[in-house]
Formats: C-alpha cells, sequence, structure tokens
C-alpha cells in the first residue's frame, strides 16, 4: 500500500479507499451505460457477429470510462488526482492531443 500511495502521491488511506471504491463504481458503472449507448445508436448483439459486437463495445467504453472516472472522482472530491490521471491515460494511448497545452512557467 505504501508503494502505491508513494506512486500516486496519496497521503492517507482514507484518500486511498475514497480512490479505490470510485474505480470500482466508475468500472461497473461504465459497463453498465455503455449496452444501452450502443443499443442506442442500433448495435444490437444479435445483429452482427459476436467479435465486431465485443471490440465497438471497448471501443465505447474507453470514453465513458474517462468521462465517468472525472465526474466520480469530482463528486467524491479527488477531482484533481483523477484528472492527472485521466492526463497521463491519454497520453499513454497516444491521444494526448486531445488535451489543452500546459503552460510552463
Amino acid at each position: 500500500m505504501e508503494k502505491l500511495k508513494q506512486r500516486w502521491g496519496v497521503t492517507s488511506n482514507f484518500q486511498l479507499t475514497v480512490i479505490f471504491i470510485v474505480f470500482a463504481i466508475t468500472g461497473s458503472t461504465s459497463a453498465y451505460i455503455s449496452k444501452p449507448i450502443l443499443s442506442y445508436i442500433g448495435i444490437e448483439r444479435d445483429g452482427m457477429y459476436p467479435f465486431l459486437y465485443w471490440i465497438l463495445y471497448f471501443v465505447l467504453i474507453l470514453p465513458v470510462y474517462k468521462v465517468l472516472l472525472l465526474c466520480i472522482g469530482t463528486l467524491f472530491g479527488q477531482r484533481v488526482f483523477f484528472w492527472n490521471f485521466v492526463k497521463k491515460m491519454l497520453r499513454s494511448m497516444g491521444m494526448g492531443f486531445i488535451l489543452p497545452k500546459e503552460k510552463k512557467e
């Protein structure tokens, strides 16, 4: 736990617990929300190849997860941590161009 706290820059066990709770809620919620979104845009599991459906599902779940992570993290008072976490995820996926330019001091 101490290595994780140090790596993330977390100061207390309470903050670490809140972060774990946010990750748990976000993962479950994004998986739950993605299926109705696919259904709404006309992508049904029964009407296409399963492999294609799951690829589309995972492509959709990535942005949904990031948005929910920021929203739920903000509700739990951890906006700064999760904003930095999402920025790091986007950069590692090669999508850092989406982020606003950071000002150098």
